[in-house]
């Protein structure tokens, strides 16, 4: 049942992946783009259809106790990958959506391969819904299919059909919360524009919430055209088209006043587990040179945003929960950190 995308470059949205990205082939290509990007005139995008509801066609019970779910969407007309880690207590419980990084989780690089999402919340009355899929996608609506990803309607499957199709079969209780790493900590924002009403918090780790800026547009190219090999003109058109600037969240700063918002950068410089020992380096000295070389970079990049973003809140007077820390690159065990600690937040929210 499962679409495998394979994400070209560093694989997880972490510097250390499965398959580490070339930072200068990833310079030169967005390079390449932004000069490409520069030229060339977008279409205008199609008008958007209510779909019809997703349903699941198939389960499979993993080794680690999860259930895949096999979505059939009608808005991405093909089957998708779910795992879904039951809620544990009685009654109605409500569901925490985790969004994986740029290779949408492939390879070993999804929350439950990389977390420990499984003990963590063995005893929490949540259900933890991890969608697979998505590789440098943002999981937004594409204007039209990509010769490389194909057809991504990401924020209409995962607003519109799956929530429904979730509470239905895991008795959901009708309150979400979502959260996301790297690409997909600006697509949790940029999905809460899209559907207002669907979570009640959000929480973005070492994301950058900003993309119709110099600096987002040039994060949001790395990701698709250097990564994932696909056209961003395919996704929001050309650096003018009004997508770029409703997909912002910096700008829509506003729209996010009453939901519970926790947001998490590290600096960029080397941490307490950028070290040979440290989680998923296992002496392996290229791994760690990758997560301090290349996931410094990333980091600081997207500290900045994160920064800006902080700012902005504060300006207008939105609340909203923000934790940078000193040391700390983009890697995984950041994450899982930061998700305990936003966790307590998350749930005072789901609880009402």
């Amino acid at each position: 049942c499962r679409t495998r995308m394979k994400a070209r470059g560093m694989d997880d949205g972490s510097a250390n992946g499965d398959r580490p990205g070339n930072l200068h082939t990833t310079v030169r290509t967005a390079t390449l783009v932004i000069a490409l990007l520069a030229a060339t005139l977008g279409l205008a995008a199609p008008a958007a259809a209510t779909p019809a509801p997703a349903r699941i066609v198939g389960e499979t019970v993993q080794r680690g106790g999860e259930i895949e779910v096999a979505v059939r969407s009608v808005a991405m007309r093909r089957v998708v990958p779910v795992k879904v880690w039951p809620a544990r207590g009685q009654g109605p419980a409500p569901t925490l959506y985790l969004l994986n990084g740029a290779a949408g989780g492939e390879g070993g690089s999804s929350w439950f391969d990389r977390t420990d999402i499984r003990t963590f919340f063995a005893d929490e009355n949540v259900n933890v819904v991890v969608p697979m899929g998505g590789a440098a996608s943002y999981f937004t609506d594409w204007q039209r299919s990509d010769p490389v990803l194909g057809r991504q309607k990401w924020a209409t499957f995962l607003t519109e059909e799956l929530p429904a199709t979730i509470d239905e079969r895991f008795d959901g209780a009708g309150r979400n919360a979502i959260a996301g790493i790297s690409m997909a900590g600006t697509s949790v924002f940029q999905l809460a524009l899209h559907a207002p009403s669907v979570y009640q918090a959000i929480g973005s780790f070492s994301g950058c919430a900003q993309t119709s800026d110099p600096l987002g547009q040039a994060v949001v190219r790395m990701v698709v055209e250097g990564r994932g090999g696909a056209n961003t003109l395919n996704m929001w058109g050309p650096p003018d088209d009004p997508a770029w600037r409703a997909n912002d969240p910096y700008l829509h700063a506003e729209a996010f006043r009453g939901t519970s918002i926790y947001v998490s950068n590290g600096s960029g410089m080397p941490g307490r587990y950028d070290t040979l020992d440290g989680p998923g380096i296992e002496g392996n000295g290229s791994k760690l040179f990758d997560q301090i070389a290349v996931g410094a970079v990333i980091e600081t990049a997207t500290a900045q945003c994160t920064r800006n973003l902080q700012r902005r809140m504060r300006d207008i007077g939105v609340p909203a929960t923000f934790h940078l820390y000193e040391g700390g690159t983009h890697a995984w065990p950041y994450w899982q950190d930061e998700l305990h600690r936003a966790w307590p937040q998350f749930e005072a929210a789901l609880r009402g």
